[in-house]
């Protein structure tokens, strides 16, 4: 929490050469980001007076994977096809990742230059293997993204969940690989348990969630 706020996702904060980009995210009430903004600042405090600030903007971070990805010639990758993940909001690996995945799979299907590539091709050669690589990761993170980040009792919850070692190490895993770790059957069914009992304390414990002014686009986005 900072100050009165509370967020839906997280806070990015990005040191460039002679100053520091700090972002608040949200999934469910977008119109509040400007509070977020500020409850930054609030919060900051000292540690910020004298500092100037350079400017204040919002932009949507492309989530969802585009409905079409490949158009004849002209294949999108990272934030162009959407490939930013939910729940940790990662986008520059996948961009990296996915360029090169699509260059090397278009410059093998271009045979030293002596023919164009079909969409059909591309589509599958690099989208095929891309998704088969990253696709339960995105799904996961959607369903985690949708149970957790819905409202102040799934986010209290997520928090106290947080406290766990293998949530811990599997969390840690997951954003090293790129890739969603753990496998363990037994530690598994313990999350489920841990899940289950963290949620009930959560909702029960929670603030009810603020007025949206916009539920319906909000809701959208989770």
């Amino acid at each position: 929490p900072l100050g009165k706020s509370k967020f839906d996702t997280n806070i990015t904060t990005i040191p460039k050469y002679d100053h520091v980009g700090v972002g608040p995210g949200t999934v469910v009430h977008r119109p509040a980001i400007k509070q977020y903004q500020k409850a930054i600042r609030d919060r900051a405090g000292d540690k910020i007076a004298g500092g100037k600030i350079i400017k204040v903007e919002a932009h949507p971070i492309p989530e969802h994977y585009r409905p079409r990805r490949i158009q004849g010639r002209i294949a999108l990758v990272g934030d162009a096809a959407g490939y930013v993940t939910k729940c940790s909001g990662e986008g520059i690996y996948f961009a990296a990742k996915s360029g090169r995945m699509a260059a090397e799979e278009i410059v093998k299907l271009m045979k030293g230059g002596s023919r164009l590539p079909s969409q059909a091709e591309v589509e599958e050669t690099y989208l095929k293997k891309y998704d088969k690589a990253y696709g339960p990761t995105y799904a996961v993170l959607d369903v985690l993204q949708k149970v957790f980040y819905s409202s102040n009792g799934a986010r209290e919850a997520f928090v106290e969940l947080c406290d766990s070692k293998y949530v811990q190490q599997v969390t840690f895993d997951s954003y090293l690989y790129k890739k969603v770790q753990g496998n363990n059957p037994l530690d598994d069914l313990k999350l489920l348990g841990e899940t289950i009992g963290c949620s009930i304390k959560g909702y029960s414990v929670a603030k009810a969630d603020a007025v949206c002014s916009n539920p319906v686009e909000s809701q959208k986005r989770i």
